[in-house]
């Protein structure tokens, strides 16, 4: 990667791997317009979040007559040691929140989550009034319209506290969600906040099923939650920002509610092939969504994102019918482990649907950048309509001049394609197998990659070696 910004391409020029709109319908915002002038030192503060903006002055000043809630009135929490057990010399109690989670810990959580459930959404509801009333400062870290964001940080922390049981893939999900959670303007003192304030949520909606041992599983719970998300965004602020600006320097749109916008970060952007990152507009400040990369890192450092406007999307509506080369995005950390290795030359499946062919492309370019090594490439690039399929033409080429890949479009809908099979994508891709001994990516529709995965698991492609771009809970917050 480079060590300084990339600098702005000249106008009309396609970087390589950059693939030019191939339907007759396709329009380019930029075209063979004068070259703009770089807005990047003046856009900044159109979608700052932090210290002195507006949003978080408004939410500074604590209402007088806020005041913490009480404590919980339960019995006292048990201590370390048995009572009546003498320390050794010189041995210093440690308070029993600070213990390590027990398996009677993880019961208990378990027990409190299935009375919870039902709940789950005045539950959720009472944490954030608790948590806006009390820390009004932490206000400012959230979009001002709460339908979307609101489940997300409080259904999180309890997937977390479901999987405590699982040291590895838990510690693995919370410290992505911490790295990611810098974006927002977290800091490590907001997390004492938010968990007091998830104890008091959880201790209305358990009913009967809280009590002084429930409430001090939960407090370890939470403690290591936390102790994660803190040490890993720790970890992060020494070498990376929270969030990285990028100015839009290319906008093209190669169907009618898809554009394909480059971006030209501000720095270094480290990335890889197959991850995606999550992005904000100047427009809605503070609500992000994930979108896929499109290109392997490239010389240039410039990024390249498929967006397609999806009803009511307010980032995605943004993006393809309002942003112009100019505007200024705001980008989190690279996140998603759906990369290839190529100390290995696995044959590769590779099922794109719809502007899920964005990550297919960079894997298929990163491939033939390191080289195949006698690895095969085939790619099954659906769509509903012919029109949609606007990255068909730049996958040919590719073909073309690599050997080892092969690229079969897919209808579900009607209208003819050149050489197109018919069907929905995953019943298709079932007619060519079995595929054992492949490694196999998914990306679209949700629904599309979840009937995906059961067709692959039926055609021999063992669960380990099947990855896709659906973002769970941990990593979407």
């Amino acid at each position: 990667m480079p060590s300084e910004p990339p600098a702005v391409p000249a106008p009309g020029h396609l970087a390589p791997g950059h693939l030019a709109p191939s339907h007759p319908e396709a329009v380019s915002v930029t075209g063979t317009s004068p070259a703009f002038r770089p807005l990047f030192t003046d856009a900044p503060g159109l979608n700052w979040a932090g210290p002195g903006d507006r949003w978080s002055d408004a939410w500074a000043v604590r209402a007088p007559s806020a005041q913490p809630p009480a404590a919980l009135p339960a019995a006292p929490l048990p201590a370390a040691l048995p009572a009546g057990l003498p320390a050794a010399p010189g041995q210093l109690l440690v308070p029993a929140v600070e213990l390590p989670l027990t398996a009677r810990d993880v019961e208990l959580i378990r027990v409190s989550l299935a009375a919870v459930e039902p709940v789950a959404d005045r539950a959720t509801a009472h944490f954030y009034a608790l948590l806006f009333l009390y820390h009004p400062e932490v206000r400012s870290l959230f979009p001002a319209a709460m339908d979307v964001q609101r489940d997300r940080l409080f259904r999180a922390l309890l997937s977390a506290a479901r999987g405590a049981e699982d040291p590895v893939a838990l510690r693995t999900g919370l410290a992505a969600l911490g790295r990611g959670h810098r974006r927002y303007g977290t800091l490590t003192g907001h997390y004492a906040p938010v968990g007091e304030c998830l104890v008091q949520a959880l201790a209305r909606y358990t009913g009967g099923r809280w009590d002084a041992d429930t409430e001090l599983a939960w407090r370890r719970a939470y403690r290591l939650i936390s102790s994660i998300m803190i040490e890993a965004a720790e970890e992060a602020a020494r070498t990376s920002p929270p969030w990285w600006q990028g100015e839009v320097v290319r906008h093209e749109r190669p169907a009618r509610d898809v554009a394909v916008i480059t971006v030209r970060p501000d720095q270094a952007y480290p990335f890889r092939a197959g991850q995606y990152t999550s992005l904000e507009t100047p427009w809605w400040p503070r609500v992000w969504r994930h979108f896929s990369f499109a290109s392997a890192p490239r010389p240039d450092g410039l990024l390249t994102f498929h967006v397609k406007a999806v009803q009511a999307g307010w980032v995605s509506n943004a993006l393809v019918h309002r942003a112009v080369p100019g505007d200024v995005l705001r980008l989190g950390p690279a996140a998603g482990s759906m990369t290839v290795d190529h100390t290995v030359g696995t044959d590769l499946l590779c099922l794109g649907g719809g502007t899920g062919i964005a990550p297919v492309l960079a894997l298929v370019e990163e491939v033939a950048e390191y080289g195949a090594h006698g690895r095969r490439v085939e790619v099954f690039y659906g769509a509903r309509r012919a029109p949609e399929l606007y990255a068909l033409a730049g996958l040919r080429e590719l073909a073309r001049a690599n050997p080892w890949l092969t690229v079969r479009p897919v209808l579900s809908g009607a209208g003819p394609a050149e050489g197109a099979l018919t069907g929905e994508l995953p019943e298709v891709v079932s007619r060519f197998g079995p595929w054992t001994g492949r490694d196999a990516v998914l990306s679209g529709p949700p629904a599309m990659v979840r009937r995906g995965v059961g067709v692959l698991l039926r055609c021999g492609v063992p669960a380990e070696r099947i990855r896709h771009d659906l973002v769970g809970d941990l990593a979407a917050g």
